[in-house]
Protein backbone atom coordinates (compact mmCIF):
# COMPACT_ATOMS: atom_id res chain seq x y z
CA UNK A 1 0.00 0.00 0.00
CA UNK A 2 0.87 3.72 -0.36
CA UNK A 3 2.97 5.77 2.03
CA UNK A 4 0.79 8.94 1.06
CA UNK A 5 -2.78 9.68 -0.09
CA UNK A 6 -3.79 12.76 -2.12
CA UNK A 7 -7.28 13.70 -2.28
CA UNK A 8 -8.54 16.82 -3.77
CA UNK A 9 -11.41 18.24 -6.34
CA UNK A 10 -11.04 17.59 -10.06
CA UNK A 11 -10.98 20.96 -10.64
CA UNK A 12 -7.61 20.98 -9.58
CA UNK A 13 -6.17 17.63 -11.20
CA UNK A 14 -3.30 19.54 -12.12
CA UNK A 15 -1.78 20.54 -9.20
CA UNK A 16 -2.66 17.02 -7.96
CA UNK A 17 -0.56 15.94 -10.60
CA UNK A 18 2.38 18.16 -9.63
CA UNK A 19 2.62 17.53 -5.51
CA UNK A 20 2.27 13.69 -6.58
CA UNK A 21 5.02 13.60 -9.04
CA UNK A 22 7.33 15.77 -6.57
CA UNK A 23 6.40 13.45 -3.64
CA UNK A 24 7.58 10.53 -5.72
CA UNK A 25 10.69 12.14 -6.48
CA UNK A 26 11.89 12.25 -2.88
CA UNK A 27 10.97 8.28 -2.69
CA UNK A 28 7.30 8.42 -1.65
CA UNK A 29 4.95 5.98 -2.62
CA UNK A 30 2.25 8.13 -3.64
CA UNK A 31 -1.73 7.53 -4.28
CA UNK A 32 -4.71 9.59 -5.93
CA UNK A 33 -7.55 8.39 -7.97
CA UNK A 34 -6.64 8.34 -11.37
CA UNK A 35 -5.20 5.13 -10.67
CA UNK A 36 -8.61 3.53 -9.68
CA UNK A 37 -8.66 -0.16 -11.09
CA UNK A 38 -11.79 -1.39 -13.81
CA UNK A 39 -13.13 -4.42 -12.12
CA UNK A 40 -13.00 -2.18 -8.22
CA UNK A 41 -16.08 -0.27 -6.63
CA UNK A 42 -14.43 3.44 -6.40
CA UNK A 43 -15.67 3.88 -2.67
CA UNK A 44 -14.27 0.20 -1.71
CA UNK A 45 -11.32 1.25 -3.25
CA UNK A 46 -10.82 4.88 -1.60
CA UNK A 47 -11.64 3.37 2.17
CA UNK A 48 -8.94 0.43 1.31
CA UNK A 49 -6.35 3.25 0.54
CA UNK A 50 -7.11 5.79 3.08
CA UNK A 51 -6.84 3.52 5.81
CA UNK A 52 -3.81 2.22 4.61
CA UNK A 53 -1.89 5.49 4.02
CA UNK A 54 0.37 6.68 6.65
CA UNK A 55 0.01 10.47 5.37
CA UNK A 56 -3.05 12.11 3.73
CA UNK A 57 -2.42 15.69 2.19
CA UNK A 58 -5.39 17.48 1.32
CA UNK A 59 -5.39 19.74 -1.34
CA UNK A 60 -7.66 22.56 -0.11
CA UNK A 61 -9.32 24.83 -2.59
CA UNK A 62 -12.41 26.29 -3.29
CA UNK A 63 -13.97 22.95 -5.07
CA UNK A 64 -12.31 21.17 -2.36
CA UNK A 65 -13.93 22.64 -0.13
CA UNK A 66 -17.49 22.26 -1.14
CA UNK A 67 -16.82 18.32 -1.99
CA UNK A 68 -18.16 15.73 -0.02
CA UNK A 69 -15.75 13.45 -0.90
CA UNK A 70 -12.60 15.82 0.47
CA UNK A 71 -14.04 16.52 3.37
CA UNK A 72 -15.18 12.92 4.47
CA UNK A 73 -11.30 12.14 3.53
CA UNK A 74 -9.82 15.09 5.35
CA UNK A 75 -12.10 14.44 8.61
CA UNK A 76 -10.90 10.24 8.37
CA UNK A 77 -7.55 11.85 8.34
CA UNK A 78 -8.03 14.17 11.07
CA UNK A 79 -9.26 11.10 13.07
CA UNK A 80 -6.64 9.10 12.49
CA UNK A 81 -4.04 11.73 13.36
CA UNK A 82 -1.92 11.33 9.95
CA UNK A 83 -3.67 14.74 8.26
CA UNK A 84 -1.35 17.33 6.31
CA UNK A 85 -3.32 20.08 4.68
CA UNK A 86 -1.93 22.32 2.15
CA UNK A 87 -3.72 25.29 0.64
CA UNK A 88 -4.29 26.10 -3.35
CA UNK A 89 -6.04 29.46 -3.47
CA UNK A 90 -7.68 32.14 -0.64
CA UNK A 91 -10.72 30.17 0.21
CA UNK A 92 -11.55 29.29 3.59
CA UNK A 93 -10.98 25.97 4.95
CA UNK A 94 -14.17 24.66 6.46
CA UNK A 95 -14.41 24.18 10.08
CA UNK A 96 -12.77 22.15 11.70
CA UNK A 97 -9.46 21.71 9.74
CA UNK A 98 -9.80 25.64 9.50
CA UNK A 99 -8.56 25.05 13.50
CA UNK A 100 -5.38 22.93 12.02
CA UNK A 101 -2.09 24.08 10.43
CA UNK A 102 -2.21 24.27 6.57
CA UNK A 103 0.65 25.04 4.12
CA UNK A 104 0.24 27.80 1.99
CA UNK A 105 1.08 26.58 -1.94
CA UNK A 106 -1.36 28.85 -3.78
CA UNK A 107 1.50 30.39 -5.96
CA UNK A 108 3.95 27.50 -5.46
CA UNK A 109 5.75 26.54 -8.99
CA UNK A 110 7.84 23.26 -7.88
CA UNK A 111 10.63 25.18 -5.80
CA UNK A 112 12.39 22.65 -3.62
CA UNK A 113 13.12 25.35 -1.02
CA UNK A 114 9.50 26.87 -1.17
CA UNK A 115 8.37 27.38 2.33
CA UNK A 116 5.23 25.81 1.70
CA UNK A 117 6.68 22.87 -0.09
CA UNK A 118 9.23 21.97 2.91
CA UNK A 119 6.50 22.82 6.01
CA UNK A 120 4.35 19.69 3.80
CA UNK A 121 7.66 17.55 3.18
CA UNK A 122 8.93 17.95 7.02
CA UNK A 123 5.56 16.96 8.04
CA UNK A 124 5.04 13.84 5.91
CA UNK A 125 8.82 13.22 6.65
CA UNK A 126 7.63 13.22 10.66
CA UNK A 127 4.62 11.06 9.95
CA UNK A 128 6.92 8.38 8.55
CA UNK A 129 8.87 8.25 11.70
CA UNK A 130 11.66 9.89 9.23
CA UNK A 131 13.77 13.32 8.91
CA UNK A 132 12.43 15.49 6.46
CA UNK A 133 14.62 14.55 3.01
CA UNK A 134 17.19 16.95 1.92
CA UNK A 135 15.18 18.80 -1.05
CA UNK A 136 16.30 18.34 -4.10
CA UNK A 137 16.39 20.47 -7.34
CA UNK A 138 13.97 18.69 -8.42
CA UNK A 139 11.46 19.79 -12.18
CA UNK A 140 8.19 19.11 -10.55
CA UNK A 141 6.00 20.92 -13.16
CA UNK A 142 3.02 18.87 -14.80
CA UNK A 143 3.89 17.00 -17.79
CA UNK A 144 4.49 18.98 -20.91
CA UNK A 145 2.01 19.32 -23.60
CA UNK A 146 3.46 19.23 -27.23
CA UNK A 147 2.63 22.25 -29.18
CA UNK A 148 1.13 21.30 -32.53
CA UNK A 149 2.72 21.80 -36.12
CA UNK A 150 1.78 25.16 -36.49
CA UNK A 151 2.07 28.67 -34.52
CA UNK A 152 0.46 28.10 -31.16
CA UNK A 153 -0.27 30.75 -28.27
CA UNK A 154 -2.47 31.54 -25.23
CA UNK A 155 -3.21 35.31 -24.05
CA UNK A 156 -2.83 35.49 -20.35
CA UNK A 157 -4.96 37.60 -18.11
CA UNK A 158 -4.88 41.66 -18.71
CA UNK A 159 -3.84 43.51 -15.59
CA UNK A 160 -6.36 46.04 -15.06
CA UNK A 161 -4.80 48.68 -14.26
CA UNK A 162 -8.16 50.78 -13.75
CA UNK A 163 -8.56 49.63 -10.40
CA UNK A 164 -11.41 47.67 -8.62
CA UNK A 165 -12.36 43.93 -8.80
CA UNK A 166 -15.86 45.37 -10.30
CA UNK A 167 -14.14 46.62 -13.08
CA UNK A 168 -12.05 43.23 -13.85
CA UNK A 169 -14.69 42.05 -16.58
CA UNK A 170 -13.45 44.38 -18.42
CA UNK A 171 -10.33 43.06 -19.10
CA UNK A 172 -11.32 39.77 -19.27
CA UNK A 173 -14.01 40.95 -22.21
CA UNK A 174 -10.96 42.48 -23.58
CA UNK A 175 -9.25 38.81 -23.69
CA UNK A 176 -12.10 37.07 -24.65
CA UNK A 177 -12.95 39.26 -27.64
CA UNK A 178 -9.19 39.33 -28.62
CA UNK A 179 -9.02 35.06 -28.09
CA UNK A 180 -11.86 34.79 -30.42
CA UNK A 181 -10.42 36.98 -33.26
CA UNK A 182 -7.01 34.91 -33.15
CA UNK A 183 -9.07 31.86 -33.35
CA UNK A 184 -10.13 32.49 -36.26
CA UNK A 185 -6.92 33.04 -38.60
CA UNK A 186 -6.81 28.68 -39.37
CA UNK A 187 -2.59 29.42 -39.37
CA UNK A 188 -2.94 30.05 -35.78
CA UNK A 189 -3.53 27.39 -32.80
CA UNK A 190 -4.99 29.47 -30.08
CA UNK A 191 -6.12 28.55 -26.33
CA UNK A 192 -9.21 29.27 -25.37
CA UNK A 193 -9.91 32.38 -23.36
CA UNK A 194 -11.46 30.39 -20.14
CA UNK A 195 -8.09 28.76 -19.69
CA UNK A 196 -6.10 31.89 -20.25
CA UNK A 197 -8.17 33.65 -17.69
CA UNK A 198 -7.59 30.73 -14.84
CA UNK A 199 -4.26 31.88 -14.67
CA UNK A 200 -4.93 35.16 -12.79
CA UNK A 201 -2.36 35.80 -10.25
CA UNK A 202 -0.38 33.01 -11.19
CA UNK A 203 3.22 33.33 -9.80
CA UNK A 204 4.62 31.43 -12.56
CA UNK A 205 6.61 32.53 -15.50
CA UNK A 206 5.40 32.77 -19.30
CA UNK A 207 7.82 29.46 -19.94
CA UNK A 208 5.87 27.14 -17.19
CA UNK A 209 2.42 28.48 -18.21
CA UNK A 210 3.24 27.76 -22.04
CA UNK A 211 4.65 23.81 -21.06
CA UNK A 212 1.83 23.07 -19.12
CA UNK A 213 -0.83 24.13 -21.72
CA UNK A 214 1.24 23.15 -24.47
CA UNK A 215 1.71 26.47 -26.69
CA UNK A 216 5.21 28.35 -27.70
CA UNK A 217 3.75 31.75 -27.33
CA UNK A 218 2.53 33.65 -24.58
CA UNK A 219 0.72 37.15 -25.20
CA UNK A 220 0.13 39.18 -21.40
CA UNK A 221 -1.07 42.68 -21.34
CA UNK A 222 -2.59 45.71 -19.66
CA UNK A 223 -6.01 47.47 -20.03
CA UNK A 224 -6.82 51.19 -18.74
CA UNK A 225 -10.09 52.75 -18.90
CA UNK A 226 -10.14 56.60 -18.42
CA UNK A 227 -13.04 58.31 -18.86
CA UNK A 228 -13.95 57.79 -23.11
CA UNK A 229 -10.43 56.94 -23.53
CA UNK A 230 -9.01 53.00 -23.19
CA UNK A 231 -5.09 52.29 -23.49
CA UNK A 232 -4.23 47.79 -24.31
CA UNK A 233 -1.12 47.32 -23.73
CA UNK A 234 0.72 43.87 -25.31
CA UNK A 235 3.88 41.90 -25.19
CA UNK A 236 4.37 39.12 -27.21
CA UNK A 237 7.03 36.48 -25.48
CA UNK A 238 8.61 32.91 -27.27
CA UNK A 239 7.97 31.09 -23.92
CA UNK A 240 10.41 28.12 -25.46
CA UNK A 241 13.39 30.75 -26.35
CA UNK A 242 12.04 32.68 -23.23
CA UNK A 243 12.76 36.09 -25.50
CA UNK A 244 10.27 38.63 -26.09
CA UNK A 245 9.47 38.55 -29.29
CA UNK A 246 7.40 42.16 -30.10
CA UNK A 247 5.57 44.76 -27.61
CA UNK A 248 3.09 47.39 -29.00
CA UNK A 249 0.50 50.10 -27.14
CA UNK A 250 -2.93 50.67 -28.45
CA UNK A 251 -4.68 54.27 -27.68
CA UNK A 252 -8.38 55.14 -28.75
CA UNK A 253 -11.30 55.98 -27.54
CA UNK A 254 -14.36 53.57 -25.91
CA UNK A 255 -16.48 53.93 -29.04
CA UNK A 256 -13.99 52.04 -31.12
CA UNK A 257 -13.17 49.44 -28.51
CA UNK A 258 -13.62 46.78 -31.28
CA UNK A 259 -11.32 47.95 -33.67
CA UNK A 260 -8.45 48.35 -30.58
CA UNK A 261 -9.70 44.53 -30.54
CA UNK A 262 -9.14 44.11 -34.02
CA UNK A 263 -5.56 46.01 -34.11
CA UNK A 264 -4.28 43.36 -31.46
CA UNK A 265 -5.26 40.31 -33.14
CA UNK A 266 -4.29 41.30 -36.62
CA UNK A 267 -1.24 42.32 -35.25
CA UNK A 268 0.12 39.35 -32.97
CA UNK A 269 -1.10 36.75 -35.83
CA UNK A 270 1.14 38.99 -38.64
CA UNK A 271 3.88 38.48 -36.04
CA UNK A 272 3.24 34.49 -36.05
CA UNK A 273 1.53 33.69 -39.23
CA UNK A 274 2.46 36.34 -42.28
CA UNK A 275 0.73 34.54 -44.84
CA UNK A 276 -2.65 34.33 -43.04
CA UNK A 277 -4.92 35.58 -46.25
CA UNK A 278 -7.10 38.61 -46.42
CA UNK A 279 -10.18 36.91 -45.96
CA UNK A 280 -9.62 35.51 -42.49
CA UNK A 281 -8.09 39.16 -41.34
CA UNK A 282 -11.81 40.38 -42.58
CA UNK A 283 -13.84 37.74 -40.43
CA UNK A 284 -11.32 38.37 -37.75
CA UNK A 285 -12.58 42.21 -37.82
CA UNK A 286 -16.48 41.35 -37.31
CA UNK A 287 -18.01 43.57 -34.81
CA UNK A 288 -20.59 42.27 -32.37
CA UNK A 289 -22.17 45.10 -31.79
CA UNK A 290 -21.64 49.12 -31.98
CA UNK A 291 -23.15 49.53 -28.79
CA UNK A 292 -20.42 49.28 -25.96
CA UNK A 293 -23.07 49.69 -23.29
CA UNK A 294 -24.97 46.42 -24.61
CA UNK A 295 -21.47 44.82 -24.78
CA UNK A 296 -21.08 45.77 -21.41
CA UNK A 297 -23.97 44.35 -20.60
CA UNK A 298 -23.64 41.13 -22.42
CA UNK A 299 -20.28 40.46 -21.10
CA UNK A 300 -21.74 40.64 -17.44
CA UNK A 301 -23.96 38.22 -18.12
CA UNK A 302 -21.98 35.70 -19.48
CA UNK A 303 -20.24 36.14 -16.01
CA UNK A 304 -23.03 35.66 -14.64
CA UNK A 305 -24.79 32.44 -16.04
CA UNK A 306 -22.07 30.40 -14.91
CA UNK A 307 -23.55 29.93 -11.25
CA UNK A 308 -26.17 28.00 -13.07
CA UNK A 309 -28.55 28.76 -10.68
CA UNK A 310 -32.58 29.89 -10.72
CA UNK A 311 -31.19 33.23 -9.61
CA UNK A 312 -27.71 32.78 -11.66
CA UNK A 313 -29.99 32.50 -15.10
CA UNK A 314 -32.94 35.31 -13.57
CA UNK A 315 -29.64 37.68 -13.31
CA UNK A 316 -28.40 36.88 -17.03
CA UNK A 317 -31.87 37.05 -18.55
CA UNK A 318 -32.13 40.80 -17.48
CA UNK A 319 -28.88 41.37 -18.76
CA UNK A 320 -29.85 40.48 -21.75
CA UNK A 321 -32.73 42.23 -22.26
CA UNK A 322 -31.38 45.65 -21.04
CA UNK A 323 -28.49 44.88 -24.28
CA UNK A 324 -30.81 44.21 -26.85
CA UNK A 325 -33.24 47.07 -25.93
CA UNK A 326 -30.17 48.86 -26.96
CA UNK A 327 -28.80 46.81 -29.89
CA UNK A 328 -32.13 44.66 -31.24
CA UNK A 329 -29.47 43.31 -33.75
CA UNK A 330 -26.79 42.54 -31.65
CA UNK A 331 -26.88 38.47 -33.00
CA UNK A 332 -24.59 37.01 -29.54
CA UNK A 333 -26.58 38.42 -27.37
CA UNK A 334 -29.62 37.60 -29.20
CA UNK A 335 -28.33 33.89 -29.77
CA UNK A 336 -27.46 33.79 -25.51
CA UNK A 337 -31.21 35.13 -24.57
CA UNK A 338 -32.26 32.43 -26.83
CA UNK A 339 -30.36 30.07 -24.70
CA UNK A 340 -31.50 31.44 -21.42
CA UNK A 341 -34.77 31.07 -22.52
CA UNK A 342 -34.93 27.23 -23.79
CA UNK A 343 -33.52 25.55 -20.07
CA UNK A 344 -36.90 26.46 -18.19
CA UNK A 345 -37.73 22.77 -17.73
CA UNK A 346 -33.75 21.88 -16.91
CA UNK A 347 -34.11 24.11 -13.85
CA UNK A 348 -37.52 23.78 -13.58
CA UNK A 349 -37.99 27.82 -12.65
CA UNK A 350 -41.23 28.70 -15.61
CA UNK A 351 -44.16 28.23 -15.13
CA UNK A 352 -45.21 28.59 -18.65
CA UNK A 353 -42.44 26.17 -21.04
CA UNK A 354 -44.51 26.29 -24.18
CA UNK A 355 -44.01 30.29 -24.02
CA UNK A 356 -40.43 30.50 -23.02
CA UNK A 357 -39.86 27.84 -25.84
CA UNK A 358 -41.63 30.37 -28.07
CA UNK A 359 -39.64 33.03 -27.13
CA UNK A 360 -36.20 31.30 -27.66
CA UNK A 361 -37.05 30.04 -30.81
CA UNK A 362 -37.90 33.80 -32.02
CA UNK A 363 -34.68 35.16 -30.42
CA UNK A 364 -32.79 32.28 -32.35
CA UNK A 365 -34.30 33.02 -35.72
CA UNK A 366 -33.50 36.85 -35.28
CA UNK A 367 -29.70 35.85 -34.11
CA UNK A 368 -29.14 33.40 -37.03
CA UNK A 369 -30.77 36.34 -39.20
CA UNK A 370 -27.95 38.83 -38.48
CA UNK A 371 -25.16 36.10 -36.99
CA UNK A 372 -25.19 33.29 -39.23
CA UNK A 373 -21.43 33.27 -40.17
CA UNK A 374 -20.53 33.82 -36.63
CA UNK A 375 -19.67 30.54 -35.05
CA UNK A 376 -21.04 31.14 -31.42
CA UNK A 377 -24.30 32.24 -32.76
CA UNK A 378 -25.01 29.21 -34.72
CA UNK A 379 -23.79 26.71 -31.88
CA UNK A 380 -25.25 28.78 -29.33
CA UNK A 381 -28.63 28.50 -31.86
CA UNK A 382 -27.94 24.61 -32.27
CA UNK A 383 -28.20 24.17 -28.38
CA UNK A 384 -31.33 26.13 -28.37
CA UNK A 385 -32.66 23.93 -30.35
CA UNK A 386 -31.78 20.78 -28.40
CA UNK A 387 -32.78 22.05 -25.45
CA UNK A 388 -36.84 23.44 -26.88
CA UNK A 389 -36.71 19.77 -27.66
CA UNK A 390 -36.91 20.59 -32.06
CA UNK A 391 -35.60 18.38 -34.52
CA UNK A 392 -32.44 17.20 -33.17
CA UNK A 393 -30.88 16.91 -36.82
CA UNK A 394 -31.15 20.08 -37.31
CA UNK A 395 -29.74 20.85 -34.05
CA UNK A 396 -27.05 18.23 -35.37
CA UNK A 397 -26.31 20.56 -38.53
CA UNK A 398 -25.94 23.84 -36.78
CA UNK A 399 -23.22 22.23 -34.36
CA UNK A 400 -21.51 21.00 -37.44
CA UNK A 401 -21.72 24.10 -39.24
CA UNK A 402 -20.38 25.85 -36.23
CA UNK A 403 -17.44 23.62 -36.23
CA UNK A 404 -16.60 24.04 -40.24
CA UNK A 405 -16.84 28.07 -39.51
CA UNK A 406 -14.15 27.91 -36.99
CA UNK A 407 -12.93 24.33 -35.79
CA UNK A 408 -10.17 25.96 -33.46
CA UNK A 409 -13.30 27.79 -31.38
CA UNK A 410 -13.18 25.59 -28.14
CA UNK A 411 -16.80 26.72 -27.75
CA UNK A 412 -18.13 25.01 -30.78
CA UNK A 413 -16.60 21.32 -30.08
CA UNK A 414 -18.57 21.69 -26.52
CA UNK A 415 -21.96 22.54 -28.43
CA UNK A 416 -21.51 19.63 -30.60
CA UNK A 417 -20.66 17.16 -27.48
CA UNK A 418 -23.99 18.11 -25.78
CA UNK A 419 -25.83 17.39 -29.05
CA UNK A 420 -24.13 14.08 -30.06
CA UNK A 421 -25.28 12.77 -26.69
CA UNK A 422 -29.05 13.20 -26.93
CA UNK A 423 -28.98 12.07 -30.24
CA UNK A 424 -27.65 8.69 -29.77
CA UNK A 425 -23.72 8.99 -30.47
CA UNK A 426 -22.09 9.10 -26.74
CA UNK A 427 -18.84 7.73 -27.37
CA UNK A 428 -18.44 10.95 -29.74
CA UNK A 429 -19.98 13.56 -28.09
CA UNK A 430 -16.92 12.61 -25.30
CA UNK A 431 -14.24 13.19 -28.12
CA UNK A 432 -15.61 16.41 -29.25
CA UNK A 433 -15.06 17.20 -25.49
CA UNK A 434 -11.89 15.85 -25.68
CA UNK A 435 -10.69 18.26 -28.46
CA UNK A 436 -12.90 21.35 -26.45
CA UNK A 437 -10.63 20.17 -23.63
CA UNK A 438 -6.95 20.49 -25.79
CA UNK A 439 -8.56 23.93 -26.84
CA UNK A 440 -9.85 24.90 -23.37
CA UNK A 441 -7.31 22.75 -20.54
CA UNK A 442 -8.87 24.81 -17.82
CA UNK A 443 -12.74 25.27 -19.53
CA UNK A 444 -15.41 27.05 -17.58
CA UNK A 445 -17.59 24.18 -18.65
CA UNK A 446 -15.52 21.42 -16.91
CA UNK A 447 -18.25 20.47 -14.25
CA UNK A 448 -21.03 19.94 -17.22
CA UNK A 449 -18.31 17.92 -19.52
CA UNK A 450 -17.81 16.02 -16.19
CA UNK A 451 -21.48 15.33 -15.60
CA UNK A 452 -22.17 14.68 -19.29
CA UNK A 453 -19.56 12.48 -19.44
CA UNK A 454 -20.87 10.72 -16.77
CA UNK A 455 -24.06 10.50 -18.36
CA UNK A 456 -22.89 9.30 -21.94
CA UNK A 457 -20.85 6.03 -19.91
CA UNK A 458 -24.09 5.13 -17.90
CA UNK A 459 -25.74 4.96 -21.57
CA UNK A 460 -22.22 2.98 -22.78
CA UNK A 461 -23.16 0.45 -19.52
CA UNK A 462 -19.54 2.15 -18.20
CA UNK A 463 -21.62 2.47 -14.99
CA UNK A 464 -18.25 2.25 -12.12
CA UNK A 465 -16.39 4.46 -14.94
CA UNK A 466 -19.56 6.75 -14.27
CA UNK A 467 -19.91 7.17 -10.96
CA UNK A 468 -17.12 9.48 -9.83
CA UNK A 469 -17.73 11.74 -12.73
CA UNK A 470 -21.25 12.01 -11.54
CA UNK A 471 -20.25 12.64 -8.09
CA UNK A 472 -18.71 15.47 -8.38
CA UNK A 473 -20.62 16.86 -11.12
CA UNK A 474 -23.39 17.04 -8.89
CA UNK A 475 -21.27 19.10 -6.26
CA UNK A 476 -20.34 21.22 -8.55
CA UNK A 477 -24.18 21.97 -10.23
CA UNK A 478 -26.54 20.62 -7.56
CA UNK A 479 -29.05 22.19 -9.71
CA UNK A 480 -28.43 20.20 -13.16
CA UNK A 481 -31.09 17.11 -13.70
CA UNK A 482 -28.57 15.80 -16.31
CA UNK A 483 -25.66 14.41 -13.33
CA UNK A 484 -28.75 13.78 -10.58
CA UNK A 485 -30.37 11.64 -13.55
CA UNK A 486 -27.35 9.92 -14.35
CA UNK A 487 -26.52 9.80 -11.00
CA UNK A 488 -29.78 8.02 -9.96
CA UNK A 489 -29.73 5.57 -12.73
CA UNK A 490 -26.10 4.07 -12.57
CA UNK A 491 -26.80 3.68 -8.60
CA UNK A 492 -29.69 1.63 -9.52
CA UNK A 493 -28.51 -0.51 -11.91
CA UNK A 494 -25.10 -1.34 -10.13
CA UNK A 495 -27.99 -2.57 -7.50
CA UNK A 496 -27.13 0.08 -5.07
CA UNK A 497 -30.73 1.20 -4.79
CA UNK A 498 -30.54 2.87 -1.29
CA UNK A 499 -27.73 5.50 -2.31
CA UNK A 500 -29.90 6.09 -5.81
CA UNK A 501 -32.68 7.32 -3.45
CA UNK A 502 -30.87 10.56 -2.59
CA UNK A 503 -29.76 11.95 -6.18
CA UNK A 504 -33.52 10.70 -7.11
CA UNK A 505 -34.85 13.15 -3.93
CA UNK A 506 -33.85 16.32 -5.87
CA UNK A 507 -35.39 15.94 -9.01
CA UNK A 508 -38.89 16.78 -10.05
CA UNK A 509 -41.32 14.74 -11.92
CA UNK A 510 -41.04 17.50 -15.21
CA UNK A 511 -37.17 16.97 -14.71
CA UNK A 512 -36.89 13.37 -15.32
CA UNK A 513 -40.04 13.91 -18.06
CA UNK A 514 -37.88 16.67 -19.55
CA UNK A 515 -34.42 14.56 -19.97
CA UNK A 516 -36.57 11.59 -20.75
CA UNK A 517 -37.70 13.12 -23.91
CA UNK A 518 -34.13 14.80 -24.92
CA UNK A 519 -33.01 11.02 -25.47
CA UNK A 520 -33.84 10.53 -28.79
CA UNK A 521 -32.38 7.69 -28.95
CA UNK A 522 -34.97 4.68 -27.76
CA UNK A 523 -32.48 2.44 -26.36
CA UNK A 524 -30.32 4.67 -23.96
CA UNK A 525 -34.31 6.50 -22.86
CA UNK A 526 -34.55 3.57 -21.43
CA UNK A 527 -31.89 2.30 -19.65
CA UNK A 528 -32.78 5.26 -17.45
CA UNK A 529 -36.20 4.86 -16.84
CA UNK A 530 -35.64 1.22 -15.75
CA UNK A 531 -32.81 3.11 -13.68
CA UNK A 532 -34.94 5.30 -12.08
CA UNK A 533 -37.63 2.93 -12.07
CA UNK A 534 -35.47 0.79 -10.23
CA UNK A 535 -34.77 3.77 -7.39
CA UNK A 536 -38.66 4.15 -6.98
CA UNK A 537 -39.47 6.86 -9.62
CA UNK A 538 -42.84 7.20 -11.14
CA UNK A 539 -42.18 6.87 -14.52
Amino acid sequence: MSDVFISYARSTEAQAKQITEALRALGYDVWRDDELPAHRTYADVIEERLKAARAVVVLWSADAARSQWVRSEANRARDEAKLVQLRLDPTALPMPFDQIQCADLANWAGEADHAGWRKIVASIAGLMGASAPTPAALSTAPAATAPPDKPSIAVLPFTNITGGKDEDYFADGMVDEIVTALSRFPALFVIASGSSLAYRDDARGPSDIARELGVRYILDGSVRRSGPRVRISVKLADAIEGAQVWAERFDGEMEDVFALQDAVAEAVAGQLAPAIHAADTRRARERPTSDLTAYDLYLRALHRELDFSPEAIHDTIALLDQALERDPDFARALAFAALMHSIPELLGTSATPEESYRLALELGRRAMSTGSDDDQVVGIVSHVLLWAGEDIKAADTLAERAIALNPRSSFVWWVSGSVKLFDGRPALAIEHWATHLRLDPRSVYQAFITGGTGLALVLMGRLEEALPRLREAVQLLPHHPFHLIGLTAAYAHLGRVDEAKAPLSRLTARQIAYVLGLLRDAGHREIVRSGLALAGADV
